[in-house]
């Protein structure tokens, strides 16, 4: 199934502000139901009560209808403004740096950051400082360069089409660069302390679908780590099932310097390849999505459900706030499934509403462009691309539409990895991690986009 949209951009600045101020006119004046269609990608079919289950607190939906500037080309770049205080090498990691960039475009960061722009912006931090370890000798930046290379390396990346706020859309601190509570930071106090060949011979090479169950590279980390953690604790406070907060904390912070350490033994390509394969095993246990206030699904669906039409316009209308929140993988979209599952029995919905009202893993998941069901990325680490004439494009996973499995006592959520547990109906929604065939779409997102409501408009 290769369909896809496929957007130019070629007008001018005034045509554009032209746009922006048509599109505020008509939102003055245009029915609000109308305008809420206009303007999104696309989206199920909303009742009256969306406000009614809209919470304050919540992310608001990410429409990327303005693309890069119209009146620069995808391949223009602009010369950085540089602090000189920062030693990092970018132009030997200028691939890795063009890579990063892509999978966070300004306009998309948002969209693709919890897949694809924020573990590939980690990658490129412990990659740049493991690489640099070569140079000096420390698995770490001080405290008073980690500041000005921070900043460097957001204007390398804005200055390659990267959003300008990454810092802040990936959670990204000063203090992500240096060694933190842990307490090595020296290449040879850390090769002294850990059997580096072995940390090497686990983590040099990883499968994404196995490392994610094995956690063969995944424990030497987490052995290590604690080694270089264990040097500032007592060892029997670190044992056993009660381990202080600082002493994880301390154990996390090491685990960085872990990577930047075998990120100085790869070249950036293949460190980039390990990383996000690490980073995505622990991406797709966790549901990113926000669940907002469901009381209005439970009293349309709740003691029975006396009436399916309005329990299932409650539902889609619950499922359409949730598919503008984000895009996420298949495997996320089980675990999101579930979650929402679990929360609405408690709610005293007990029928399986999601079979009732079609339901499918893809209703979790943004739409992108004409597609009737959301965009499902793969499990599998993956990035965004750019082509000068398409534009930025991303893969969706088009397998048949599988229905979400309302949670049972027969059906909690069961691990990928347990190959003794089967999951009825899923087979296309595991492909990805179980590296089975599937089908893709590659979504091209443009400022053509935008030009095409803008015609509306006049219309």
């Amino acid at each position: 199934m290769n369909a896809g949209v496929s957007l130019k951009h070629n007008f001018s600045m005034l045509l554009l502000k032209l746009f922006v101020v048509l599109a505020c006119f008509h939102e003055c004046l245009s029915d609000p139901q109308v305008h809420h269609k206009g303007y999104m990608l696309t989206s199920r079919e909303t009742s009256d009560f969306v406000p009614k289950i809209t919470p304050t607190a919540s992310p608001q939906p990410f429409l990327p209808l303005l693309a890069p500037s119209p009146l620069s080309t995808f391949t223009n770049s602009t010369s950085p403004k540089l602090s000189g205080l920062c030693m990092l090498n970018f132009t030997a990691a200028q691939s890795l740096i063009s890579i990063t960039s892509i999978d966070c475009w300004a306009a998309f960061a948002p969209l693709l950051a919890n897949v694809i722009c924020c573990p590939q912006l980690h990658a490129t931090l412990v990659i740049l400082v493991g690489q640099l370890s070569k140079e000096t000798g420390v698995l770490a930046l001080n405290r008073t360069l980690a500041k000005p290379c921070l900043s460097d390396i957001e204007q390398v990346l804005a200055g390659q089409g990267a959003g300008d706020g990454l810092n802040q859309i990936c959670s990204i601190h000063s203090s992500n660069l240096t060694e933190a509570s842990c307490p090595v930071k020296d290449v040879d106090e850390f090769e002294n302390m850990v059997n580096s060949s072995e940390l090497l011979s686990s983590c040099e090479k990883i499968d994404p679908v196995k490392e994610c169950c094995d956690q063969v590279c995944q424990g030497a980390i987490s052995d290590a780590a604690t080694r270089l953690a264990l040097k500032a604790s007592d060892p029997l406070s670190m044992d056993g099932p009660h381990v202080l907060p600082q002493h994880t904390t301390r154990i996390n912070d090491c685990k960085t310097v872990v990577l930047r350490w075998l990120a100085s033994k790869l070249d950036p390509y293949h460190a980039k390849e390990v990383l996000r394969g690490l980073t995505d095993c622990n991406v797709n246990k966790v549901c990113p999505l926000v669940f907002p206030n469901m009381k209005h699904v439970a009293n349309s669906c709740g003691n029975g459900i006396s009436d399916q039409t309005a329990c299932c316009d409650a539902m889609n209308s619950y499922v359409s706030h949730l598919q503008k929140q984000t895009l996420i993988t298949n495997l996320q979209a089980l675990d999101c499934a579930t979650s929402l599952g679990l929360k609405l029995q408690k709610y005293n919905i007990t029928k399986d509403v999601y079979s009732l009202c079609h339901i499918s893993l893809k209703d979790f998941s943004l739409q992108v462009g004409s597609q009737e069901s959301g965009c499902l990325l793969p499990s599998l680490p993956s990035d965004a691309t750019l082509d000068k004439f398409s534009g930025i494009s991303f893969i969706c996973d088009l397998n048949d539409n599988i229905p979400a499995q309302w949670p049972s006592l027969s059906l909690l959520p069961a691990s990928s990895c347990n190959k003794t547990i089967r999951i009825p109906a899923l087979p296309a929604a595991t492909n990805a991690q179980s590296g089975l065939n599937t089908e893709y779409i590659v979504v091209y997102l443009l400022v053509a986009y935008s030009m095409a409501i803008m015609m509306l408009l006049w219309v």
